[in-house]
């Protein structure tokens, strides 16, 4: 197996992963990536089949697990009851009741609401260049949220404060800084929660989390903890991945001067999800020796899967590296696969089809007034700002 070097903090793979992801890929299935002490899956089969297979999981293995830094204790403990980073047969009833609440129904009613939503935000651009990703693409996402989950839209500030800081628990820029910040987040934000959640005990009402009480008031149970996990799982997956797709994409379309009216919206969100997607590290643990692609799998051992580079497969995908939002639809890794398959990946489509289609119908001049940058938080991949005039 091919060993490569690559940090995931140098400025230069921050802005483009991709050249990287394809000198992997010439390698092979797999590579050993020495900067993440990992091997790594970079083509589309091998993400594909460690997605699926059961004998990988997110769950870390008993013998391996410890009690963790007493200083992030109140953001271990909401991770140690997520559905993110649960197996069968705790991850099935988890699931099973986030469904029950987490309906196509719930979904559909809330597109005429994202709609209004969108066009709202449009009517109040500035005439002088704005950041777009603070006025638009955050936006739709985290106040989507806030109404499905039955939260007060006024909370969203603090809301996005406590997401950015949780999440920042994953990048590679990590440090005791981001780590006290995050433990904070989660102790705010589990608060915040615990008390919300008792209103609505007593105050039942056609939200989220009233459906979520419910189902664990309805035989199964799920614990309170499991209850302010799973609403903070939701919040900060719910947002987080659209906000940098919607980014991405706009940033894409406008850099290479096409007009999105000129394809199917279908095919555009699609394309935008496979050629700059907002995840680009999911990682899994062996469960029993397995080999796979001319490797063996201790048990115990982590695996990252490259989702950013399985979406630049050429043995998938013509001319990969080529923006095409008129190419056949080809099921692409943005959202996972397998058990772990994203639960907001319906809702994230209808937010990008409904906004991009507002945001390029009312504002066809859009021009960018800045070059954009991306953020230093691999393995996420969203963008600082998007300087923007009308």
């Amino acid at each position: 197996m091919k060993t490569v070097f690559q940090s995931p903090v140098e400025p230069g793979f921050v802005q483009d992963p991709y050249p990287f992801y394809d000198k992997a890929r010439a390698y092979g299935d797999l590579v050993y990536w020495e900067d993440y002490n990992k091997i790594a899956a970079v083509s589309h089969r091998a993400v594909q089949v460690l997605l699926k297979d059961r004998r990988f999981g997110r769950e870390v293995p008993a013998e391996l697990q410890g009690p963790g830094p007493a200083h992030l204790a109140p953001w271990l403990n909401v991770e140690a009851h997520s559905l993110l980073e649960a197996e069968p047969p705790r991850h099935t009833r988890l699931r099973a009741l986030v469904m029950r609440a987490f309906t196509s129904r719930a979904i559909a009613t809330l597109e005429p609401s994202i709609r209004d939503l969108s066009h709202s935000l449009i009517d109040r651009f500035p005439d002088t260049p704005f950041d777009l990703l603070d006025a638009f693409c955050t936006q739709v996402p985290v106040i989507t949220i806030c109404r499905l989950l039955g939260v007060p839209e006024e909370m969203s500030p603090d809301l996005l404060r406590w997401s950015h800081a949780m999440v920042a628990m994953y990048q590679a820029s990590r440090t005791r800084e981001t780590e006290d910040t995050a433990a904070t987040a989660a102790r705010e934000f589990s608060a915040f929660l615990s008390n919300y959640i008792e209103q609505r005990r007593t105050d039942p009402q056609d939200d989220l989390i009233t459906r979520l009480i419910t189902a664990e008031e309805d035989g199964k149970k799920l614990s309170h903890d499991e209850l302010v996990a799973t609403c903070i799982l939701l919040l900060n997956a719910g947002h987080e991945a659209t906000v940098h797709s919607l980014g991405n994409g706009v940033k894409t379309v406008l850099q290479l001067g096409i007009d999105p009216r000129d394809h199917a919206i279908d095919g555009l969100v699609e394309e935008i999800l496979r050629y700059d997607p907002p995840l680009h590290m999911f990682t899994r643990y062996a469960y029993e020796e397995v080999d796979l692609f001319g490797h063996t799998f201790k048990r115990g051992d982590e695996v990252a899967l490259l989702l950013g580079a399985a979406n630049r497969d050429p043995s998938v995908w013509a001319e990969p590296n080529r923006f095409d939002p008129s190419r056949p639809i080809v099921t692409n890794t943005s959202f996972g696969g397998g058990l772990h398959f994203c639960v907001g990946a319906p809702l994230a489509r209808l937010e990008m089809r409904i906004a991009l289609t507002a945001l390029f119908e009312r504002c066809p001049n859009l021009r960018l007034s800045a070059d954009p940058e991306y953020s230093n938080s691999y393995h996420f991949h969203g963008l600082t700002r998007l300087m923007v005039h009308v």
